[in-house]
């Protein structure tokens, strides 16, 4: 009895020992686990650092393709962070010399052929850009994405030969932007923005955002072209190119000004 008793006293606190160690490995993979699982707020907040860190410079041709016309334009883009940039148009003739400054959610427009400057109130914000399938809204969109925007992480899937996170966007009810709900597609592996859908306040899809072809520029792993295709106009679309990307050199504060849209070449 007392051998029997003693070897079951053994296997008690052996299989306690067993138990103990499962237990601690478990919560040490659940631990792994749930720190290394990226939440969808940090992997858009990554996507948006990609492209608008401290300083970009970039050259830019647009593509506006429509059922029977074609028309390209040329852009010398610089931005800072993700509040600030200038925009200059470098080509067609008729359009060189207009300059879009964006500050925060505010956006103002130099015309050179009038000489004006002007501040775009909210009620053009939804309307298109230069004739693009972009609005004027999306000019600021990197910027109200993260705080108008509530974010939920709806899985993986497989975009242009890459493993993507798919995530979705809500816009906050006291949101003052255009879009109700944003999907986007973001490669795990560079944080490239690979695909994106843009929906009404009614929930109805307006615009597919998708990237043509990731490359490095600049020293980043980067989508290079990308294309913009109306949901109700299916043979219609906007092409996006960059011919140069910067991420070096350095943009004062000053540069952000009403004052200097006139000056920049």
């Amino acid at each position: 009895m007392c051998i029997i008793h003693t070897y079951s006293i053994a296997m008690n606190k052996f299989s306690l020992r067993i138990l103990l160690a499962f237990g601690i490995t478990a919560l040490f993979i659940m631990g792994f686990v749930n720190q290394t699982a990226p939440t969808a707020l940090s992997v858009i907040q990554k996507t948006q650092a990609k492209m608008s860190g401290d300083q970009t410079t970039a050259e830019i041709n647009i593509t506006i393709q429509r059922p029977k016309w074609t028309r390209t334009m040329s852009l010398k883009s610089w931005s800072k962070g993700t509040e600030n940039s200038m925009t200059l148009v470098t080509a067609p003739a008729r359009d060189k010399g207009t300059v879009f400054l964006k500050k925060g959610k505010e956006v103002w427009n130099w015309l050179p052929t009038v000489e004006r400057t002007i501040k775009l109130p909210p009620s053009m914000m939804s309307q298109s850009w230069m004739g693009t399938d972009l609005t004027n809204d999306d000019l600021v969109r990197e910027t109200s994405l993260e705080k108008d925007f509530t974010h939920t992480m709806l899985g993986k899937e497989t975009v242009g030969n890459k493993e993507c996170y798919k995530i979705k966007s809500i816009a906050k009810d006291d949101a003052a932007v255009v879009w109700g709900k944003i999907v986007t597609w973001i490669d795990v592996k560079d944080y490239v923005q690979m695909k994106t859908e843009f929906y009404d306040e009614d929930d109805e899809l307006v615009n597919t955002f998708s990237s043509l072809n990731v490359k490095m520029m600049g020293g980043k792993m980067v989508a290079s072209k990308m294309e913009i295709i109306p949901a109700d106009k299916q043979s219609q679309k906007t092409i996006f190119e960059y011919i140069s990307l910067d991420f070096t050199t350095t943009i004062s504060d000053d540069f952000f000004t009403v004052q200097n849209m006139k000056k920049v070449k």
